[in-house]
């Protein structure tokens, strides 16, 4: 389980970014962390796994306190976090396989990684991996042949190869056409779900948040003014969060996509019937 207690974030210029933010994830809850650019959404994330120092609070993995880790010690415990990033982190000359195995470069002595020798384990490991998020087609070709939603999957796999604890995931498909993101979505909630796995995600899409989030938390100049299931997410909510607006389109983009989603379910099972 992740606890965040009273989290605050003052950069050096005097701005704040985060204040009082307070919250736990329970095993297996994916959360759709929405609000305003600026609301202080990517600080958040970074501050869980310390790529950005909270001023003060904590963050608990567990029993792990990770604000009072030293380098060290951070640097083992960031092998619990998996982070999956809005523009993918590839290498993009190396192949789909070496970037999956790159998941397990906190494990492995420096020589492995420098020759690319990895465990029989790792390896049987990332073959798995590739064949859940659809790719094991594709573990010999270059990161930069893929398309977008591609190389996110490569990004999943590769956080899934560190094992981790808890998953970080910014802006998943900002770059992703709207079908290519609910699939996207859809397989990072499945292998949540399967795993037993909690997970951040940041998204500026909120009817995707509402259509396979658990629970949304929202964000307002660094202070949580919204936090409860999809279903909460009034135009009252969403006002509070982005201010005053008419919310009635985005209800009924909600209401399409989940029709959209219905089709392609009841598609994926004609498929499999005819195989």
């Amino acid at each position: 389980m992740l606890s965040v207690e009273k989290l605050t974030k003052v950069y050096r210029t005097g701005d704040t970014a985060l204040t009082d933010v307070t919250f736990t994830v329970p095993k297996g809850q994916v959360v759709g962390l929405i609000g305003p650019s600026g609301a202080g959404k990517s600080t958040l994330i970074r501050c869980v796994n310390r790529l950005v120092e909270p001023t003060s609070g904590a963050v608990r993995l567990g029993d792990l306190d990770i604000t009072r880790l030293r380098a060290r010690d951070l640097r083992r415990a960031r092998r619990r976090i998996g982070m999956i990033f809005q523009e993918y982190a590839l290498v993009e000359r190396l192949t789909v396989m070496e970037n999956v195995l790159s998941g397990r470069l906190g494990y492995v002595p420096f020589w492995r990684s420098f020759t690319r020798r990895f465990p029989g384990p790792d390896i049987a490991r990332a073959f798995a991996l590739l064949d859940r998020v659809g790719l094991s087609a594709h573990a010999d070709k270059r990161a930069d042949a893929l398309s977008g939603g591609q190389r996110q999957r490569v990004g999943i796999a590769r956080a899934l190869e560190q094992e981790p604890d808890l998953l970080l995931i910014d802006e998943p498909t900002a770059s992703l056409d709207p079908r290519t993101s609910r699939q996207i979505m859809r397989l990072i909630v499945e292998i949540c779900r399967e795993s037993g796995l909690p997970a951040i995600i940041n998204i500026h899409d909120v009817v995707l948040a509402q259509q396979f989030a658990d629970r949304i938390i929202g964000l307002q100049s660094g202070r949580v003014v919204f936090d409860g299931p999809p279903a909460q997410l009034t135009g009252d909510a969403l006002t509070a969060i982005y201010g005053a607006e008419d919310w009635t389109a985005m209800r009924q983009s909600a209401a399409d996509d989940a029709e959209a989603e219905a089709e392609e379910r009841d598609e994926a099972r004609k498929m499999l019937r005819a195989l």
